[in-house]
């Protein structure tokens, strides 16, 4: 599927995070991050979510998703380490981030946009992924043939920015092929004011040539 409708609102850097760094991060999050499984508002009632999840950020970044409230749980001092260098990259300032914890291929995300108020009109979203690699699909609200894909697979970052909110879905299939777990990590900004001025000028995340990944 060609990505064209996209072009300007999505960019990826393949191996944002080199496969060492990658997978320390992976087994520290997956060991010590709180997860719960958040119950959400689906068809007129509620159902347990089909993956784990953590809402994590700055006191006060809370944040209202499918009927439900969350309140941030603390930074994990790994995220805090790492988010200057990500703010850096994406142009961009953060005060929360979603953690979802797909278990295996049979965990998922259907098709929604991340467009609630407290994001804002044009939010910039930075979604890095860990683990096994997935599927991550994107269509356009207006003509829902217009679709691309992307692979997302160890250390990768993904930004989506300006009107990709508005105009544009994605989703994160279910698979028989993989078998192996895969931590997403979403981080944005929320609330009432719009974000800082960024810590650096914006510019594309850059990439880093791939390397083979680590044995656990």
């Amino acid at each position: 599927m060609a990505n064209e409708p996209f072009q300007g609102r999505v960019a990826l850097a393949a191996a944002f995070l080199d496969p060492w760094e990658a997978t320390r991060l992976h087994h520290r999050l997956a060991a010590e991050v709180p997860w719960t499984v958040h119950r959400i508002r689906m068809f007129g009632r509620w159902v347990a979510s089909p993956r784990l999840s953590c809402w994590m950020g700055d006191p006060g970044a809370s944040y209202r998703y499918s009927g439900a409230d969350f309140d941030p749980e603390p930074w994990h001092p790994a995220i805090a380490a790492l988010l200057p260098r990500l703010e850096s990259a994406c142009g961009a300032r953060f005060n929360s981030v979603l953690l979802n914890r797909y278990r295996d291929g049979r965990d998922s995300m259907g098709w929604h946009s991340d467009d609630e108020p407290e994001l804002g009109p044009a939010p910039v979203i930075a979604s890095l992924s860990l683990g096994a690699e997935r599927r991550f699909l994107l269509r356009l609200k207006a003509d829902k043939t217009a679709r691309a894909e992307w692979r997302l697979a160890h250390g990768d970052l993904l930004v989506m920015r300006g009107d990709c909110q508005r105009v544009a879905q994605h989703a994160l299939p279910k698979t028989a092929r993989v078998a192996g777990e895969r931590i997403n990590l979403t981080f944005r900004w929320v609330g009432s004011t719009p974000a800082p001025t960024a810590p650096s000028p914006g510019r594309p995340p850059t990439a880093r040539p791939r390397s083979p990944a680590p044995r656990p």
